[in-house]
Order: C-alpha cells, then structure tokens, then sequence
C-alpha cells in the first residue's frame, strides 16, 4: 500500500495513474496530438494535473514502490549517488533507460558519470517524473549532456533553447564561450552560430570581461576573420589580441596568424607608430607583418584614387568593421518612436585613411514608425473623396543618405550600419544588425518584426528605440595600373 495525505492508495491504482501521467506527459512534451474526449454542452473540465505532479514528485522523494536502484558513481572518485526509482517511469521517458533496465540482473541499475553530471543526475530525474526543471547558467551544459545521453529530447530541445536565450545573462566567469565550445563540440550549428553572433556583436563588453582569456584559438582567428565585429576600433581590438595573447602563450605560428588578422588600415598612423616601438608584441614579431604595416602606412598618405591605381583595395586590410566611435558614426536615441517621423543629422570622417581623416561628410538620417508604399497611400476616387490610410499597416523605416556630394567621394562608397540596441537579462545587448549600401538609401527588412506599439516591446530600452548608425568607407579599385 502507498500512503498519501489523504488516504490509503493500493499500489496497482497508484501503477495505473503512473502509467497515465507519463503517456498523457511525454506525448503533449513531444508535440504528437492527443485525442481529447468529446465533452457535452455546458460539461466543465476539472484538472487535477498539478496535484498529480506533486504526487509524482513525492513518489520520486519517497522511494514509495520503487523497484530499481539507480547507483551514479562519479568518475574517478568513491561517490556513490543512490536514487530509488521506477522502472516505468524510466522506460516511458527515456529508450536509453528502457533498454539498460531490461539487460540489468538485479534491481540495481549501476551507471557511470562525470562529475558535472553527477551533481545534476537528481534534477534530471526529477525532470523524468514531474516535466519541469530548474536551470542554473552553471548546470546547463551538464542537463544537456544527459539529456542528450538518454534520448530525453524535448529536454534536449528546451535547454538548447535556454542557452540561446540567456547569452546575455550575467555569470562570474562568462558562459557564451565555454557554451560555443561545447555546440562545437556536439555539432550543434544552430547554437554554435547564436554564440559566434553574440561575440561578434558585443566584441567591446567581451574583451573588457574575464571570459576573452578563455578563448580558443580557433575561436579567437575566426572572430578575427570577421567584418560584422562590433567594437570601438579596431586598437582596441589590437590591444585585446595582445591581451590574450600574453596570456595563453600560444605557439609562434597562432600568434602570427592572429596578427596578420589585424586590419592596420584601419588604425591611425599616430597609433601604428606608438605601437611599432611600444609594444613588446609587435617588436617580437615585426617581421611577420612588417609588409602590411608598409601597407598601411601608403594607405594613410596616399588618395584613395591613387592608391586604387597599384593596390587591391577590395583586400580586408581596407575593409572596415563595425566601429563605434565618433569618427565613424553616432548613436541616435529615439524617444515614443511610435510618435511621428524623427530625422537627425551627424558627421563623419570622409574615410579611414590619414589622407582622409581631416575632411568630413554630413549625414542626414530620417526615422518613421508607419511608413507606407505608395499603393497603399491615401487615394482620390472619381468623385474627389480620399480614400483613408491604414496607419496600422505601416512598418517602420530609416533612411540615411549624405546632405551633400563631393568630387571627394571618388572612389569610395559608403555602407551604412543600423545597430538596433536592446536590454536582456537587465544588460544593453546588441539586438539586431541591419546593413545597406549607398544605392539604396535604406534597409527594406528594418524593424520588419517589430512591434514598436509594446511597450514591452524587447526592441525597446524604457520606451525608447536604441540606435548606433556606423558609416563604413569602401575603397574600389579604379584603374589597373600598366605592367
């Protein structure tokens, strides 16, 4: 007999309701449609689900009918965890566990983990008994790990989703990378490619955190590689890589590799000449990357236009990243953006190049929260009424355009940024990047999912829209010049 609060259960009852709970549970987890009873007119449905929970979760407590012992050892130690459990539960909930149990040979089920593992086994197995879990940033990847281990999918699936939810969140050590390391390490893209973005696009929080030294160096030259970095300039970035660089201590060859990764065009002169005598990383290694400071240093004494006549400027040294200081945009603050239309107007430098550094491009950006095509503007019928316009449908736009041209602009172009800023986990995050070109004055997807009329809205930092408009330089070759 199993005793409850309020009477007395014979055991096959309390059996029966067991075997319900997990089918009517793994079949709604899974997502399969479960045939519900016709109901007559007026009937009303009377749920007791939570109560059967809390009696699965004392069950699990009580040990009450259990006929298997699991034993958890932990992997080089003498622990022993022992969990008295059910083995229709078990094999119900996981084929992996359906499977060890019908090839056991006495009630005990002996299983081996590591200890991350260990420590997260009874919250796993609670999660097979009541369909809920608490997750801790520092348990994640280990739930997962069992998960993943015992074919427990939907947990699998709600975890991956927790990790791509909760970049953001606050953790002593950091999280973002040892979870990228760990999505590598499984194959999972999806979570790989959500972390890669997070880091690319918050770079200048990542290298002032304790989480930049934990770096791989494959993660580390892949970021390097990357135009979509969001950062101050790419010194910092310099000074970063020098960082982490005195503190790993990689061989000579990842050194190298990750500096001739820097884009040195990009640099100002006065900066490449303070380092080129101050910095103990570029005097070892001067000779590895002696040709692009050449390089770099034509790059900033030299017109774009001559410049294109003998060098390939489409080459990532010329290629600007996302750079958020004032020389290459500014941030722009969008009071109740549901409002009216907004316009704004800031400068930036002509391009990145010293030859350049001096002169200076006005920009005009215009905001409107419900701009429309014009089909389906307000119309005139035949007899001169106006046809009303549909506010509501409009999505909202930007444009940003220069207030004036220059023979200046000669062999330049301009690709302009629009970083939408949120707040997740109570930290200012990078929400969105949208880029365009010149040509077309504007991105055609802005805010195209947004929905600015939330107040809630997770595009929104206390009512207002967060924006930082970054104008990049592209130089084109040309000419050819004559062999």
């Amino acid at each position: 007999m199993v005793r409850s609060c309020e009477q007395e259960i014979p055991g096959w009852v309390y059996v029966g309701t067991l075997l319900f709970f997990i089918y009517f549970h793994s079949v709604t987890v899974s997502g399969a449609p479960l045939k519900q009873e016709a109901l007559d007119s007026g009937a009303t449905v009377l749920n007791h689900s939570m109560s059967l929970v809390h009696r699965m979760e004392n069950l699990l407590a009580m040990g009450n009918s259990s006929d298997v012992s699991l034993r958890v050892h932990t992997i080089n130690t003498d622990e022993v965890k022992v969990i008295q459990a059910h083995s229709l539960v078990l094999s119900l909930q996981s084929d992996v566990f359906e499977e060890l149990l019908l090839s056991r040979n006495n009630s005990a089920l002996v299983l081996t983990e590591t200890p991350d593992c260990a420590a997260a086994f009874d919250k796993f197995i609670r999660y097979l008994y009541c369909g809920d879990i608490s997750v801790r940033l520092d348990q994640v990847i280990s739930l997962h790990k069992l998960a993943s281990r015992y074919h427990v999918w939907a947990l699998q699936q709600g975890l991956s989703q927790y990790m791509a939810q909760h970049l953001s969140s606050d953790s002593p050590a950091g999280h973002v990378v040892s979870w990228y390391n760990y999505a590598q390490q499984i194959g999972d893209a999806t979570l790989r490619d959500s972390c890669l973005q997070y880091l690319s696009w918050n770079l200048s929080s990542v290298l002032q955190s304790g989480e930049w030294g934990s770096i791989s160096e494959d993660l580390l030259l892949s970021l390097l590689q990357r135009s979509d970095l969001i950062l101050q300039s790419e010194l910092e970035l310099y000074e970063a890589l020098e960082s982490w660089i005195n503190h790993n201590q990689p061989v000579t060859t990842t050194v190298e590799s990750a500096l001739k990764a820097v884009r040195y065009g990009m640099i100002p002169p006065q900066h490449l000449f303070r380092l080129q005598k101050q910095s103990l990383l570029m005097v070892k290694h001067y000779e590895s990357i002696r040709d692009l400071l050449y390089l770099a240093f034509q790059f900033h004494s030299a017109s774009p236009i001559q410049l294109a006549k003998y060098f390939d400027v489409n080459c990532s040294i010329f290629t600007p990243r996302n750079y958020l200081s004032s020389s290459w945009g500014s941030p722009w603050i969008i009071n109740n953006p549901t409002r009216d239309d907004r316009s704004f107007s800031f400068q930036t430098q002509l391009g990145p190049s010293g030859h350049d550094s001096s002169k200076r491009v006005t920009w005009n950006a215009l905001f409107s929260p419900r701009w429309l095509p014009l089909s389906a503007r307000s119309t005139y019928t035949e007899l001169g009424a106006m046809q009303p316009t549909r506010t509501e449908a409009g999505r909202p736009r930007i444009i940003v355009t220069p207030a004036t041209s220059s023979p200046d602009f000669a062999g330049v172009s301009f690709q302009k940024t629009v970083i939408v800023m949120a707040k997740q986990q109570g930290k200012v995050v990078v929400r969105h990047v949208y880029n365009f070109h010149q040509s077309t004055e504007e991105a055609g997807d802005f805010l195209v999912d947004a929905d600015l009329q939330r107040r809630a809205s997770e595009y929104l930092i206390d009512s207002s829209l967060y924006l930082h408009i970054v104008i990049k330089p592209l130089y084109h070759t040309l000419l050819v010049a004559r062999k």
